[in-house]
């Protein structure tokens, strides 16, 4: 067999693995390793192994995953969540489903320092769905909401998909974070004009009854200020370090876990059980991450041994769809493999094939990192995966709760996911022009 055709046949030795429930990653080392053993030898295939591990693992950017994750953890358990939707739903108490604008809001304000879906879905299911359903919220309504802004994590800086993607395509992680800011906000504000439109014209999908809830206590602007004031200084340490050119991503984070250590300790949310779990939680996604991450490096260098990509480069480009037609199947692909694995698996499995194929094709790779991550992200809503579905279903611990209904709820944040990867498709510089100062 030619080197093409043992690559070929390893894509589809892997596709085949992954179906018949084989781990991502173990997968990816032994369909790369047989590869490489088959294209030259097994000698060569163990050095390779032993080189992509050492050179996928051994950078200090790598740092930034473990600080970003147990900053995230520590602010999941200090209640900053609560905080921060107690101040937005003040602020928007006078706006037509202001509480589903203020989940948004939210969510955005808490995704600027976790960085992963899942805390912000875990947090505001327990936040803000009661609080939406005691006002007269359908609850397929209140749980599509916190489903569909959580999403924000994984875009709004700092993202741990961003951070994958700059290490797998070579970016500055720095940069990559920058990129993320305007598709954030676009994404934010097409979710609240969603629910602003379902408001006013599918009033029967947002609203179940009438508001029959107590006036709750109004918050006075010293309270605001107290519950404002951590949030904010997180993301002053973090952002404002990071954008400002005092800390490097990794710093960024170190700063980010202490302070939010600090607010845990002052808040005493934290003993010394709680946090030896949060460091074990925190080992545990970190571990399993880089591993992905040394699996995929080594795929990516066996696949680049074959020519695969070089060919299917060739292939597309010079052929009839041409450079854009090619970026629409590979978002059309993301999609709907998020139907059925989740994010970081995807991009680990696809961005070693796509990438080569979209540098031919001259694409700016920031803007085709949001690209990816956007509509990576639209899986977490869709069936049967839908990650951040069946992670408000267990938090919410309803029996009555359907996971239907949630999905049902989050169908119009799908669409506009949809419209705001074609506004980005057709105005790049959204995503480019802060990563490109």
């Amino acid at each position: 067999m030619s080197p093409v055709e043992i690559g070929t046949l390893a894509i589809a030795a892997l596709i085949t693995l992954i179906a018949i429930g084989l781990p991502i990653g173990i997968g990816m080392l032994a369909v790369s390793f047989a590869g490489v053993a088959l294209i030259r030898n097994d000698t060569v295939a163990v050095r390779m192994m032993a080189q992509a591990a050492n050179d996928s693992l051994e950078e200090y950017l790598f740092a930034v995953v473990p600080l970003f994750v147990l900053m995230g953890l520590l602010v999941t358990v200090s209640g900053v969540g609560r905080d921060t939707f107690d101040v937005f739903q003040r602020l928007l108490r006078r706006v037509l489903a202001g509480l589903g604008v203020a989940t948004v809001f939210a969510n955005a304000v808490f995704a600027s320092i976790t960085g992963i879906s899942i805390a912000s879905a875990t947090v505001f299911s327990r936040i803000a769905v009661p609080e939406m359903q005691r006002h007269g919220y359908s609850t397929r309504f209140a749980t599509g909401v916190v489903a569909g802004s959580s999403v924000l994590g994984m875009l709004i800086p700092p993202s741990l998909l961003m951070i994958v993607y700059a290490v797998l395509a070579e970016q500055s992680v720095g940069r990559m974070f920058l990129a993320g800011i305007g598709p954030g906000l676009l994404l934010s504000a097409l979710f609240c004009g969603t629910i602003l439109l379902l408001a006013k014209y599918r009033p029967g999908f947002v609203f179940d009854h009438e508001d029959t809830a107590e006036a709750a206590r109004d918050l006075g602007l010293g309270e605001i200020i107290v519950k404002a004031v951590p949030i904010l200084s997180l993301m002053v340490v973090v952002l404002g370090g990071l954008y400002g050119g005092f800390l490097n991503p990794t710093e960024a984070g170190a700063a980010g876990a202490a302070g939010a250590l600090v607010i845990a300790l002052m808040r005493r949310s934290l003993d010394r059980r709680s946090f030896w779990r949060l460091l074990v939680e925190t080992g545990r996604i970190t571990v399993s991450v880089l591993f992905l991450i040394l699996a995929a490096t080594f795929f990516s260098r066996m696949l680049a041994l074959s020519g695969v990509p070089r060919v299917l480069a060739e292939g597309l480009l010079s052929g009839g769809i041409g450079p854009y037609g090619f970026l629409i199947l590979y978002l059309l692909l993301i999609i709907v493999l998020g139907c059925l694995i989740d994010s970081i698996s995807i991009m680990l499995i696809v961005l070693p094939i796509a990438l080569p194929v979209a540098q031919a094709a001259g694409f700016d790779m920031i803007w085709f990192g949001v690209l990816t991550v956007v509509a990576v992200e639209i899986g977490l809503l869709t069936p049967p995966f839908g990650l951040s579905v069946y992670t408000i279903k267990s938090a919410m611990d309803d029996a009555s709760l359907k996971v239907s209904h949630v999905f049902q709820g989050a169908v119009p944040f799908v669409g506009a996911m949809m419209v705001a990867l074609v506004i980005l498709i057709l105005f790049p510089a959204i995503a480019t022009w802060l990563a490109r100062i």
